[in-house]
């Protein structure tokens, strides 16, 4: 049985931006995120790592060589003596419930994701925010195509399990097609099985480029400009998300992770 129907739907997804709702939150909320989120960058900015600092450059050269604008003090990321180091189930089974919401994004049939979940066994491996779309037999519109950008995430934990050589730039989709088979043709014991998780230090390297991608799209869209270099930033929000998880960034759940610039 095939995963997905024809993916025409997520072509069309590119002009719009996902990691969650966009839904403006309250201002008290805003107030507390930031307050914490300036006492993180603080704490980080104090430590200056070698590490940290040969990284930001590293990332900072390819800006460079794409021609991707940039600030010089855009605050350092964590080191890897300072980030999460996932378990490579921990990333398998997150990869595999991506996929799965995604799929249902696309609008397949609520009996064939039930049917998913229960071959793959992930009745459990969804957050709050994903069960509730996953249980709902009639999402809306929305909805669906906020949840089938999480191929962009799903995505990024294929290339840190190894299954994917290289991220590529953020210029565009992901091909879907490729990115399902792993899935359905290993099935969830072959999937987990062949997964080989990154060494730490490449997934900072790539938390922290796709940070700084992320700041040349926002400062692009404040300023009612065109993302430079042909970026998407809707991918560059979705790898943002998924790498920050990645990375254990603020000790944030994953229907809370922030995405800061």
């Amino acid at each position: 049985m095939r995963l997905l129907v024809p993916i025409a739907l997520v072509s069309v997804l590119a002009a719009t931006t996902g990691c969650s709702d966009h839904t403006p939150p309250s201002d008290a909320t805003l107030t507390n995120d930031l307050a914490a989120r300036r006492q993180h960058i603080k704490q980080q900015e104090t430590k200056m790592s070698d590490e940290a600092q040969a990284r930001k450059e590293r990332s900072i050269a390819i800006l460079k060589a794409e021609e991707v604008p940039f600030i010089e003090h855009l605050p350092l990321i964590e080191t890897e003596g300072e980030s999460t180091r996932r378990t490579t189930e921990q990333v398998a089974t997150r990869a595999m419930a991506l996929c799965i919401v995604a799929v249902k994004g696309e609008g397949v049939e609520q009996e064939i994701i039930d049917k998913l979940i229960e071959d793959y066994k992930l009745a459990s491996a969804f957050t709050a925010e994903e069960k509730e779309f996953i249980d709902n037999p009639n999402p809306t519109q929305h909805d669906r195509v906020q949840f089938a950008w999480r191929y962009e995430c799903y995505w990024v934990m294929l290339w840190a399990l190894g299954y994917i050589d290289e991220l590529g730039r953020p210029d565009k989709i992901c091909d879907v097609k490729l990115a399902v088979s792993f899935l359905r043709e290993n099935g969830r014991d072959g999937f987990l099985q062949k997964a080989k998780l990154r060494p730490q230090s490449e997934i900072l390297d790539a938390a922290d480029l796709i940070y700084r991608y992320h700041w040349a799209a926002d400062d692009a869209r404040i300023n009612g400009r065109d993302a430079p270099a042909g970026l998407d930033g809707g991918v560059i929000m979705e790898r943002h998300c998924a790498l920050n998880w990645l990375i254990g960034y603020m000790d944030q759940e994953w229907d809370d992770i922030s995405t800061d610039t």
